[in-house]
């Protein structure tokens, strides 16, 4: 399926003479794609391509504005069409990757090595925007998942935050002890479970077996995913979760933590403000809550420092000008992107030191993790290509319905990724 699409999309270019981008006589125009509906988001926007323009008087910026599933639709038809945005949202990973093996996305690595402005961005985050060695975007937020949990439930019960996978294990087992729930889990949504699996197989295997499974010069039955099924299944064995979860929403479990009905959640950067919602008086634990990276593995190839998570970034199209990647990195430096952080869209900083600026202290807590990540895994089901990374939602299913075997789930992962290539 990979392949055929791939061989279909350099049919396209091989025959497309239009680019998004106009270069007219007077000047340069730049096509710049986004999501950000909402009113103070678009002005945050526009504000800096403003900037830009008054600084470069030939450039003009056309700002394209579409919802969440419009632009997915309209960027799929303008690929397929071989004629990209100039700028656009981008969410790294696997679809991105497509993209570029296809001839669709411009290669800026050069560009960014000009004055070492390449080293101002953190390693881990950019690696999401980076596919063969090359760079083809930017993330301008990133965050990254760990375990969300209550301060106040841990101290009352003697627990430490867990350093190790063994430390949660037996931390589970006290608090369980204790009639305490020990971990909220929306299992029907599929996509919070698999966030358990993925992170025990970055710290077992680490990026090695990754890039080996998805390279195809190893196979996501190699033995650091099998343990991580196993690791996955020694939890659920422990029954950890509240009564029902298989059936439970993500709202559900992030509403049972929020009112101290539960002690954790496994989770993004926006946990905090999905519980805050998710509460009578809209404020959620406030100072009892607290954040910790995911435990280590003993034995395991991952280091604690390795981060799963996710973000947003602005990718290059292949008939961009020039100017493009000037405007691209002028929203990501200094002043600028310090506005950005300012601004009511919630950003995470990707940008070396940026994170000085962040005053609330779960997101410094969450910023500083992804920043010193040298190894930064997007979330498997938006890494891998689409079909695949339903497989891995369904495939943890299983194990955490106790339907597949740890060996059985790793299979039907691997089985997919062969269907796609």
């Amino acid at each position: 399926m990979k392949k055929i699409l791939i061989t279909a999309l350099l049919a396209i270019l091989l025959v497309s003479t239009v680019s998004c981008s106009k270069k007219e006589s007077d000047g340069v125009t730049i096509s710049f794609w986004h999501l950000d509906t909402a009113d103070e988001f678009k002005a945050t926007w526009q504000k800096q391509a403003d900037a830009f323009m008054k600084l470069n008087p030939h450039v003009k910026i056309e700002i394209t504005i579409l919802e969440n599933e419009a632009f997915k639709q309209k960027i799929a038809t303008m690929m397929q069409s071989g004629n990209p945005p100039d700028l656009f949202r981008s969410w790294g990973g696997g679809v991105m990757n497509m993209y570029a093996e296809s001839g669709l996305l411009r290669d800026i690595t050069d560009e960014l090595k000009k004055d070492n402005y390449i080293d101002t961005i953190s390693e881990g985050p950019l690696g999401v925007y980076s596919y063969k060695g090359k760079v083809y975007g930017i993330p301008y937020t990133m965050g990254a998942v760990g375990l969300w949990y209550n301060k106040k439930i841990f101290k009352d019960n003697g627990i430490e935050p867990f350093k190790t996978w063994d430390d949660l294990i037996a931390g589970c087992k006290k608090l369980k002890a204790a009639g305490i729930t020990p971990i909220a889990l929306g299992g029907n949504d599929k996509w919070p479970g698999h966030f358990w699996w993925v992170y025990l197989a970055v710290r077992t295997g680490g990026k090695e077996a990754f890039d080996k499974a998805y390279g195809r010069s190893g196979s996501f039955t190699d033995e650091p995913f099998i343990e991580a099924g196993r690791l996955l299944k020694q939890l659920v064995d422990i029954k950890p979760f509240q009564k029902g979860f298989l059936g439970a929403t993500y709202t559900d479990q992030s509403t049972l933590v929020a009112n101290g009905q539960a002690a954790m959640e496994l989770m993004g950067q926006w946990a905090p403000s999905v519980q805050a919602q998710n509460t009578d008086d809209k404020k959620g634990l406030g100072d009892d809550l607290g954040f910790m990276p995911f435990p280590a593995v003993s034995g395991g190839a991952g280091k604690i420092t390795d981060a799963m998570g996710g973000g947003d970034g602005l990718a290059v199209g292949k008939n961009a000008p020039d100017e493009t990647i000037e405007f691209l990195k002028f929203m990501m430096s200094g002043d600028n992107y310090k506005e950005l952080m300012s601004s009511p869209i919630s950003i995470l900083p990707t940008v070396k030191g940026a994170d000085k600026y962040i005053t609330d202290p779960q997101e410094k807590a969450v910023a500083e993790m992804t920043a010193k990540a040298e190894y930064y895994q997007l979330y498997y089901d938006q890494y891998l290509p689409p079909a695949v990374g339903e497989v891995v939602k369904d495939a943890t299913q299983g194990i955490f319905a106790g339907t597949k075997t740890p060996e059985e789930a790793a299979a039907m992962i691997e089985k997919a990724m062969k269907e796609e290539n």
